[in-house]
């Protein structure tokens, strides 16, 4: 980044990338930008964990002596190797990745430029991880007729702790030859079937499937084989990961052994039967199977016959009556203990003297005509059902019995499976297996006990922190009993089966047992929590009590179990939160709990209950309660998760305050004021409690209100003060005064009383009570209205009283019209006060031109755009600036004429008027 065109530039394949021990690894490299030949040369080095500042040389493509001596070696021997792809760009190749080769590599380009522009290395990370795929199959040798199926079990596992995918297949070689593999049936690394060409029409109709049993077993299906499938199958298995630059890259392979397959061509006219003179018999008697052919000219027709054993050839007599044994047969045969003859061209007999327990299993003859007797190849093969033969051990009187003592038990409780051998005779080797329910397989070990009592667990009962120690013994008289501590969940009931093998001059036999248990989930049995209370609503101070029961269809008294307890305050104001938790041992913790709660509440456990008891309800008490109920499995300790958790019904708690006592006048009266004189409205309480604190609330209806109060000003029960939004200004604050008189008794003072007070003012009293935790509100009263008059003088003055209407555009000048008519007498001086009413109907006054001259502004925001500029005596119109869209509504002027009473006397008022209401609207600009 931050190269330009002409500046070299070394690109090196992108880190990490994690590679398997043994692999074969390449490491890509080139260069750009560069001047100079074509072929550029490239140089690796290593850094290596343990000295991360130390540069190891490596290979080059130019000096033969740049390997250090660690490197020497592997590089002449062509371990470590560069190829070119092109001038410009190389592999590294390491052919076999050891331990050692983990670190961080470095490519670099040695300068072919005229200067040093650009970057000349660059450096990626190389893991090492351990190789821990592995992938194996049983190898055999299979004879099969044309139309059989088989299935081949493939195991694979792998253990690396990156994140890796995983692809299986199957492939298939002609003959016996390492010709090139074909593709079967193919799992890719993103779990998709992928048939091989020539079996693609074979798969869709379902002749070859694959199936993944349990985490490591991958079945191949092989429906209806042909002649053209007889060679050899293999599995294999690959690891994949996903490099830095999003590509997927096998870091590791497996191939198993190999499965030998033979396919007979079914004879169209050919019948072929098998039948044995006594199929089940003891250890050492004798066997003796014919095989009988029924052809049409039959004695002049060539066949050769072979006997199988499990599908796996024994012996083959050809058209010339010549005998070949498999090579395991050899000696037996050697010693007479097995015979193959031919009576005739249509009878075969094979006969085992002293048969032995190996020799259990199904036999079939298979028959082949030949065109000639000396033919390797038949010209048609049919192929006889097959007969089991079961061999007894001599003596062998060993019998089964499993039972278990808990065939119905809750998780968390124990097992425990009996498993009784009877008749057995020599040392017994037992093994427990468990199928989960629900489950076609396989069955997992459980627990082994050789014959010498030595005992040995299964992978998934070994650890004793899930299901405890488990046991197995073996009492004297052939009993053996495993216990289980202690069941997960569902999964591990099901079914049991105890395999007895006894042992005998290095044979054995084994005689099975199977017995069911069923494990309830302890969440899957109805648990639940039902919360209620004898009282809804209680007074404050009365105890309360809550009961959370919990049902369930289990003995709860023989669980752990602990609660909850959760409240939601009412109002609510967010979620439930936790009050206390009590402890399967009886602990219980408060969690971040309120004093009143922590000091007043006590919580109790009873068999299959849980109390919440609340002494002393206060109003912080009232709210919604709920409990949580938990559960864990018997034996379960630590307790970790619960197995079941369930919460209860809402229960709502109403707490009663102390019932109000507070009763205020409603008397309604009047107050007539002169002009700029003060004055008080006066609010009476009747009764009250004597412990208890009153705040009170001034409101105001105005003349032309729409019925909406507005609020003056609050005192609250601590005496604080809180105007309302229409008397919040200073000029308002210093007028309206709130006062407690005496206890009963509160004023509203109003100082310097205009105009705009006229109105009706009403108090509303609050009665407050400290209750433990905090002040509540009991109850509140309102008082009558007193209506707010002003005492006119005897004489008023003559003024325009009509009413105008008025436009201004938003940003122009208005001026509202006030005119005295005719003439004031010489030895008085006027005042003029100008209104607004606003939407609330509160007369507001604006301007205030006192009798000695005087200019009072009320509303400091308007101070710069109001002017009275008085071209006559007689005017005192209202200049309004930049008229704004909140100016519009209805304005009035107020005209008082004073004279002083005598020299160095007071003013005092002589006549007064009013004018009409000039209605303003606003035009935007």
């Amino acid at each position: 980044a931050g190269l330009t065109s002409g500046q070299r530039l070394v690109t090196i394949q992108r880190g990490p990338l994690y590679r398997v021990r043994g692999s074969h690894v390449t490491l890509w490299c080139k260069v750009s930008g560069y001047r100079g030949p074509a072929e550029q040369n490239f140089q690796w080095s290593i850094y290596v964990p343990s000295a991360p500042e130390r540069e190891v040389q490596i290979v080059s493509t130019v000096d033969p002596s740049f390997p250090y001596a660690i490197y020497t070696q592997r590089v002449r021997g062509r371990g470590i190797y560069v190829e070119r792809v092109r001038g410009d760009a190389v592999l590294l190749h390491i052919t076999e990745l050891q331990d050692r080769d983990a670190g961080e590599y470095e490519c670099h380009t040695p300068n072919t430029d005229e200067r040093y522009f650009g970057s000349y290395s660059a450096k990626m990370n190389l893991v090492v991880i351990a190789d821990t795929l592995s992938a194996s199959m049983v190898p055999q040798v299979l004879t099969l007729i044309e139309g059989d199926a088989v299935e081949l079990t493939c195991e694979v596992s792998k253990s690396t702790t990156q994140h890796t995918h995983l692809s299986v297949g199957w492939y298939y070689l002609r003959g016996t030859g390492e010709h090139h593999a074909e593709e079967v049936l193919i799992l890719s690394k993103d779990f998709i079937l992928k048939p091989g060409p020539s079996y693609m029409q074979r798969f869709l109709v379902g002749d070859v499937r694959l199936s993944k049993v349990g985490n490591t077993t991958y079945k191949l299906f092989l429906g209806g084989v042909k002649p053209s499938d007889q060679g050899q199958l293999y599995c294999e298995a690959a690891e994949w990961i996903e490099d830095p630059d999003k590509t997927w890259k096998d870091i590791s392979r497996k191939q198993t052994e190999r499965t030998f397959l033979t396919v007979l061509s079914q004879g169209r006219d050919i019948s072929v039967d098998i039948a044995a003179a006594e199929s089940s018999l003891s250890e050492g008697g004798t066997l003796q199977l014919n095989c009988m052919v029924e052809a049409q000219k039959s004695s002049s027709r060539h066949f050769q016959v072979i006997w199988l054993l499990n599908g796996m050839e024994v012996a083959r007599v050809d058209p010339h009556g010549v005998l070949t044994w498999e090579e395991e047969y050899e000696e037996r045969a050697k010693l007479g203990q097995l015979q193959a003859l031919k009576p005739s061209n249509t009878i075969y007999v094979l006969t085992i003297y002293e048969v032995g327990l190996r020799d259990n299993g199904t036999y079939r003859c298979s028959v082949s005509e030949m065109k000639t007797p000396g033919d390797l190849h038949g010209i048609q093969t049919n192929l006889s059902s097959g007969i089991q033969v079961n061999v007894k051990p001599i003596g062998h009187r060993m019998r089964l019995s499993v039972s278990t003592s808990t065939p119905q038990v809750t998780a968390g409780d124990s097992l425990i499976l009996c498993c009784e051998v009877q008749g057995a005779t020599r040392p017994v080797s037992v093994q427990w297996w468990h199928l989960p329910p629900q489950r076609p397989g396989p069955w997992v070990l459980v627990a082994t006990m050789e014959q010498d009592g030595s005992l040995r667990l299964g992978s998934t009962y070994q650890d004793g922190r899930t299901r405890g120690s488990l046991r197995l013994e073996k009492a004297s008289s052939g009993t053996f009993t495993l216990v289980i501590p202690r069941t997960l969940d569902e999964d591990d009931g099901g079914k049991y089966r105890c395999e007895a093998t006894e042992w005998s001059r290095g044979q054995s036999w084994t005689e099975p047992g199977e017995t069911a248990v069923t494990v309830s989930s302890m969440a899957g049995l109805g648990l639940h929590a039902t919360l209620r209370s004898r009282i809804a609503t209680v007074s404050y101070g009365q105890s309360f009590e809550l009961v959370c029961q919990v049902s369930a269809n289990y003995t709860l008294e023989e669980v752990p179990a602990s609660v909850r307890w959760f409240f939601q305050p009412s109002p609510p104001t967010g979620p439930y939160h936790e009050l206390a938790q009590v402890f399967p041992n009886g602990t219980v913790a408060w969690v971040a709990t309120p004093s009143h709660f922590k000091e007043k509440a006590r919580v109790m456990k009873a068999d299959t209950s849980f109390r919440l008891h609340i002494h002393s309800a206060v109003a912080a008490q009232e709210g919604t309660y709920q409990c949580e109920v938990e559960v864990w499995r018997r034996n379960g300790l630590p307790l970790g998760q619960p197995a079941a958790t369930t919460r209860s019904n809402a229960v709502g708690i109403k707490v009663v305050l102390p019932e109000s006592k507070l009763r205020v006048s409603t008397e309604d009266s009047s107050v007539e004021v002169a002009s700029s004189a003060d004055t008080a409205i006066e609010c009476r309480t009747v009764f009250a409690q004597n412990n208890s604190q009153l705040a009170v609330t001034w409101y105001l209806l105005p003349p032309l209100a729409d019925g909406t109060p507005l609020q003056i000003v609050r005192a609250n029960y601590s005496g604080v003060l809180e105007y309302g939004p229409e008397f919040s200004s200073p000029a308002q604050k210093s007028r309206f005064l709130s006062q407690r008189v005496s206890s009963n008794v509160f004023w509203l003072q109003i100082l310097s009383a205009n105009l705009g007070d006229r109105g009706k003012y009403y108090c509303m009293v609050e009665e407050w009570l400290w209750l433990v935790d905090g002040w509540y509100k009991l109850g509140e009263g309102t008082s009558g209205r007193t209506t707010l008059e002003f005492k006119l003088p005897g004489e008023q003055l003559q003024m325009e009283k009509t009413n105008f209407s008025l436009s201004a555009r938003e940003g122009e000048d208005v001026t509202l019209g006030c005119l005295l008519q005719g003439a004031h007498l010489t030895d008085t001086h006027l005042s003029a006060t100008w209104f607004q009413v606003k939407r609330s109907g509160l007369n507001s006054p604006l301007l205030t031109l006192h009798h000695d001259g005087t200019i009072q502004l009320p509303q400091e925001g308007l101070a710069g755009r109001l002017y009275l500029r008085r071209p006559t005596a007689g005017d005192f119109s209202l200049t309004l600036s930049r008229v704004e869209r909140g100016d519009a509504g209805l304005y009035y002027c107020q005209l008082q004429e004073w004279r002083q009473q005598g020299q160095g006397k007071d003013w005092a008022l002589q006549a007064s008027a009013r004018s009409g209401y000039t209605h303003l609207t606003t035009v935007p600009p």
